[in-house]
């Protein structure tokens, strides 16, 4: 029993005197999206804060595929050390289940949530006057509706087929596409009827006129667009989901730099410049705890499993 405490207590130790004396090296953030992207944006807020407190350069890396799967699996078999941080979205919930023979959820440790991003129903201008409108339309015109997303299993892709079930919407003819672009360009051409578009691509598209916005699929307004209601204020039951950036370390990572990493980051996605930083992008600060994220991780892993199931999304669709 002595031993046993003494392995622990020695074990505590290392992770302690690593997490102090953290980092040693170049840190780097591998995001799975392009630049400009709001999580790629979100990535390079924090690295160049973390640089000026680290003394150590602190990176961005674009490492592009599979939904974030690529970065993140370069990221799960990289040195458990802290120095490798993966950028993810919600997407993480998704791919991990569509692909588990890509990466597998627990092989990343939650570690610090930064922000969730409404997405917002766009249709063509004047084609629905309400959101009622198009569920109207497509319930009767189910074969002639054509909706489109930024890929299999992406947000845009998920928040669609959570609304359609709580709208009692049958199947319609989902288009995915390549990314955000095409997927609008389908709707401003008038070829599909509607996308759930990131607030702040939906807000540049509504106020130029090219598509409107009728229902937010967020538990709370858009601050970039607070005139337009979340689909749960306009009636639909479980119809938000919750499109959300935060940073993960491989599994195997001391707990102590777990901690060290997420105290860092949350301090700085609390404090004034970052925050109105990311409410500049359209995003809602959503600074939690370790185990608040991993509970999180862990219960959208099964309600996204049971809408996988539900919608018969496979990565093949």
């Amino acid at each position: 029993m002595k031993t046993v405490l003494a392995v622990l207590v020695a074990a505590m130790l290392v992770g302690d005197a690593s997490a102090q004396s953290f980092p040693t090296k170049t840190v780097k953030f591998v995001s799975g999206v392009t630049p400009g992207s709001a999580s790629d944006t979100m990535a390079r807020l924090l690295a160049d804060k973390l640089q000026a407190k680290y003394g150590q350069p602190v990176i961005v890396e674009n490492r592009l595929g599979a939904g974030g799967l690529v970065g993140a699996k370069y990221v799960a078999q990289s040195d458990p050390d802290g120095h490798m941080i993966m950028m993810y979205a919600s997407a993480f919930t998704v791919s991990t289940l569509l692909q588990p023979d890509v990466l597998k959820p627990s092989e990343l440790q939650p570690v610090a949530m930064v922000a969730t991003i409404p997405t917002v129903l766009v249709t063509q201008p004047g084609k629905y006057k309400t959101i009622q409108d198009f569920v109207g339309y497509a319930k009767a015109n189910s074969s002639k509706t054509v909706c489109t997303d930024a890929g299999i299993g992406s947000a845009t892709h998920m928040a669609f087929e959570r609304f359609r079930f709580s709208a009692g919407i049958p199947d319609v003819t989902n288009i995915h596409t390549k990314g955000v672009g095409e997927a609008l360009t389908e709707v401003i051409a008038g070829r599909a009827d509607c996308y759930f578009a990131l607030v702040f691509q939906a807000k540049k598209m509504v106020d130029a006129g090219k598509v409107a916005g009728l229902g937010t699929s967020s538990p709370k307004r858009s601050n970039l667009m607070p005139d337009v209601p979340t689909l749960e204020e306009l009636g639909y039951k479980d119809a938000s989901y919750n499109f959300w950036v935060g940073a993960l370390v491989p599994a195997k990572t001391p707990r102590a730099i777990v901690d060290r990493l997420h105290d860092d980051i949350t301090a700085l996605v609390e404090s004034p410049e970052i925050s109105a930083a990311i409410r500049k992008l359209g995003c809602d600060p959503l600074p939690m705890s370790v185990k608040q994220f991993e509970d999180l991780i862990a219960k959208e892993l099964v309600d996204n499993a049971a809408l996988i199931k539900r919608a018969h999304i496979t990565v093949n669709n």
